[in-house]
């Protein structure tokens, strides 16, 4: 009988990495939300081993029960590629940090960085085929053994299509400190400010009620 999600997610990683909140409206975004507080004493990492990146890729969707399975097997027996592709995802991770962030500020991101991102998707493209999907189209991954690079092709596919098919005025990063979550604003008024307004709003409405009352 198949684990439960919870139970499943265990068996892949003990930290958080399966449970983080997906509040970037993007899979990509998410992605980088899987780090927070970049260059201060609270700064976070979630992503410490390739169990992380699976349990991460499966919470968020990326991956279905039958690949992860497959790609945890494939990591348990080659362990070094599979750190070599850990160390791969966080450097996207901070490629797309620099990206995203950059356009929330309404910066363009340099040739480096995009150079970076294109190395992703090079090999993604090759590994991926257009195909039916109900009464639409999809892309559909390679049907054999599917390899370790797998959700960083497929992360790299959705900063892609966000780049090119989003509204990237609505791109922001979070008001909170030492926070740096960057997020899709799909609110009617576009006035977004928080990854969650139960987190860091309350956070930043705290100091404020501080601020005011302090002796």
């Amino acid at each position: 009988m198949r684990q439960d999600k919870a139970a499943f997610i265990r068996s892949l990683s003990q930290g958080r990495a399966g449970r983080l909140p997906l509040v970037g409206g993007r899979l990509c975004l998410n992605f980088v939300n899987t780090s927070s507080g970049r260059g201060t004493p609270t700064h976070k990492n979630h992503l410490v081993s390739y169990g992380d990146l699976l349990a991460w890729s499966y919470h968020a969707g990326a991956l279905d029960h039958r690949t992860t399975v497959a790609l945890a097997g494939q990591a348990q027996k080659q362990p070094v590629a599979a750190q070599r592709i850990l160390s791969k995802a966080l450097k996207l991770r901070e490629t797309l940090f620099v990206i995203m962030t950059g356009l929330a500020q309404r910066r363009l991101p340099s040739p480096a960085a995009l150079k970076q991102l294109n190395e992703v998707l090079a090999p993604s493209l090759r590994a991926s085929r257009l195909g039916l999907d109900g009464d639409g189209f999809s892309w559909i991954w390679r049907p054999d053994s599917p390899s370790l690079d797998l959700p960083l092709w497929i992360v790299g596919r959705s900063a892609a299509e966000l780049l090119t098919g989003d509204p990237l005025e609505r791109l922001k990063s979070c008001a909170g400190i030492a926070c740096g979550w960057v997020f899709l604003d799909t609110s009617r008024n576009g006035r977004r400010r928080w990854c969650e307004m139960e987190v860091c709003g309350s956070r930043a409405k705290m100091q404020r009620y501080r601020h005011r009352h302090r002796i």
